[in-house]
């Protein structure tokens, strides 16, 4: 009769690091990321910068720490990135009128049309993405990341 793994986890091996999940998320994230980054080189966008492009189409302007949470950039990095884009004319930084003391970003008008040019590339990345995988399972693969995602922020440290 074989043995069940031993139930004290500092007792368990380590998986291999092909199968290891932080390796596994890493080298997907990789291979997707390579495939927006084709176009984005294009137009000479960085990842950040699409992000953030992303996150203010559609809106009148969001304030920098919302902005700097939705798209995944620690504070610091997104000062310098803004300050870059908002030479480029991508962005442009105004004080909140509703409370005086915030800065909100906003695109201009020629980031929208950026934008707008780009999102026909993007969306066919996401169509080649659902044809290796099928709607359903790309449905299944979303819910299951952000099960995931609350899961480990429901449990725990970090």
């Amino acid at each position: 009769m074989a043995s069940a793994l031993p139930q004290d986890p500092s007792t368990r091996l380590l998986r291999d690091l092909t199968h290891s999940l932080p390796m596994a998320l890493l080298r997907t994230r990789e291979a997707v990321v390579q495939r927006f980054r084709v176009v984005l080189s294009r137009h000479g966008l960085t990842e950040q910068q699409w992000r953030i492009l992303r996150a203010l189409d559609g809106q009148e302007g969001l304030e920098i720490s919302l902005l700097a949470e939705q798209c995944r950039i620690l504070l610091p990095s997104m000062t310098g990135i803004l300050k870059r884009m908002e030479q480029r004319g991508l962005v442009r930084r105004n004080a909140n009128q509703a409370d005086g003391r915030s800065i909100l970003v906003s695109l201009t008008a020629d980031s929208k049309a950026l934008v707008e040019r780009i999102k026909p590339e993007v969306v066919e990345v996401y169509a080649e993405i659902e044809r290796i995988l099928g709607k359903r399972k790309l449905e299944q693969l979303y819910a299951l990341l952000e099960e995931l995602e609350s899961g480990l922020k429901g449990s725990g440290p970090g």
